[in-house]
């Protein structure tokens, strides 16, 4: 016999898990829609060239890569971005722009698995392409403020904010902008692997002095308000273009953020964020819980102006960014945000007799019209063991009808919570099950 067995890195979901999964999907689906973002998809498989070498020499050895059966070289997409922006260079002209897109599907990275994080996982894209809008920079937060707020965190999260503009100008001034990716790689790590070994490899991969190291660090190292951290910078990235316009921008993306009504401690201006993907290029974000900081962003992005003209002369800025599925689940399961539910059924009715089925079927499908989520049980045992049963699975209110009670036409409402039950005419079974379910709603 074959052993039954999941890929190192890969994971089954089983209906407690997937069930959440899916409700955080249609959360985000329901914050892109509420800013005009709109629905694609594109294929899991792409050309090699498509893909490689557009994110960073890790994703490149992450790649899941091979010749197909037609002897094309080919790959499976590490994330969302590439291929949209490959999708917008080739429907720009069918798309109209700006384009506002959202995206929700599976990639794949062969890296080494960790806590909240597989080789096979969803991503939840939202993105904007074809304007450098400071609209859109601001709105790319607003989205991720308002989704981790609909997801039930609360004040329970910050938003990170920087800009690659401002890192630039920095590394500028210290003569290392020429080296600009690996140094912002090593920045990167900053929070895994602390400042001696970030120093280390600025030294072994961007050829930085000690003494320019410590002075990236210390750059990284700036701490205050908001405010304070804008003062801070504008001595660093004086004589640089570059630098100066990346602060500028900062400043009116935060100012923005602020007049939208967000409340300023959610947002925090993070210069040691860096992002590790090489295609940013303007505003970056990253999300950390209060709760769990050190299980990383849980959603995060930026603006990368120039990745789709590897495709086309058009010019097709973008920007956007990702909520962590996985990685956020995770978090929420550690935390014990997660319903103990193995099915999306409120309703459960208990099959007494075989001579029943008929009734129940019916009555069944009266409760599924007037909108509710029902499940009749397939079998006739005792109610006990059915009812213990629906209690396993979470369902949350049992409609009993007997022999005694179809024929009067009635049933029994029980709401599997408290225990309480009430007998009530079939017809008036919805509204008596929707009262329910509405202050039990009401009361969580």
């Amino acid at each position: 016999m074959i052993q039954p067995r999941t890929l190192k890195g890969f994971r089954d979901y089983l209906p407690q898990a997937m069930l959440p999964r899916e409700a955080l999907m249609q959360t985000a689906r329901e914050v892109y829609r509420s800013y005009g973002f709109a629905p694609i998809d594109t294929p899991a498989l792409e050309y090699l060239e498509i893909l490689a070498g557009k994110g960073s020499d890790e994703t490149d050895k992450q790649l899941y890569k091979f010749t197909d059966a037609g002897g094309r070289e080919v790959g499976m997409r590490f994330d969302l971005t590439v291929p949209l922006a490959r999708f917008s260079a080739q429907y720009a002209q069918e798309l109209g722009l700006p384009f506002k897109r959202y995206h929700i599907a599976p990639v794949w990275r062969g890296e080494n698995t960790q806590r909240g994080r597989y080789r096979e996982f969803i991503q939840c894209d939202f993105d904007t392409i074809g304007t450098e809008s400071v609209a859109s920079d601001i709105e790319t937060a607003l989205v991720i403020h308002d989704l981790l707020t609909q997801i039930g965190f609360g004040g329970q999260f910050t938003l990170q904010v920087n800009h690659r503009g401002v890192l630039n100008g920095v590394l500028e001034s210290l003569g290392l902008l020429d080296q600009s990716t690996h140094v912002l790689r090593a920045i990167d790590k900053l929070a895994k692997i602390g400042p001696e070994k970030v120093a280390a490899e600025m030294q072994s991969t961007a050829g930085a002095t000690a003494e320019q190291a410590d002075k990236v660090l210390a750059f990284a190292a700036l701490s205050g308000t908001n405010d304070q951290v804008l003062e801070q910078l504008a001595p660093m990235v004086e004589g640089s273009e570059v630098g100066q316009a990346g602060l500028a921008r900062l400043t009116e993306v935060l100012a923005g953020i602020s007049a939208a009504g967000v409340d300023p401690a959610r947002v925090k201006l993070d210069v040691s964020i860096a992002r590790g993907l090489d295609y940013y290029t303007g505003m970056i974000y990253e999300t950390t819980l209060a709760q769990l900081p050190d299980i990383g962003s849980v959603a995060s992005g930026g603006r990368y102006d120039n990745l789709a003209q590897m495709f086309t002369k058009q010019r097709l800025p973008g920007i956007g960014a990702s909520l962590g599925l996985d990685r956020l689940l995770s978090a929420m399961e550690e935390l014990g945000l997660l319903p103990e539910v193995r099915t999306p059924a409120e309703v459960f009715v208990p099959l007494f007799n075989a001579e029943l089925l008929g009734p129940l079927l019916k009555l069944a499908a009266d409760l599924r019209a007037a909108g509710l989520k029902v499940e009749l049980y397939g079998e006739p045992k005792k109610l006990g063991k059915q009812l213990q049963y629906a209690d396993k699975r979470g369902h949350r209110v049992a409609v009993i009808a007997g022999p005694d009670e179809i024929a009067a036409g009635q049933c029994q409402v029980k709401n599997l919570s408290d225990g309480s039950s009430e007998t009530v005419a079939q017809s008036e079974a919805a509204a008596k099950i929707t009262k329910i379910l509405s202050e039990a709603n009401a009361g969580e």
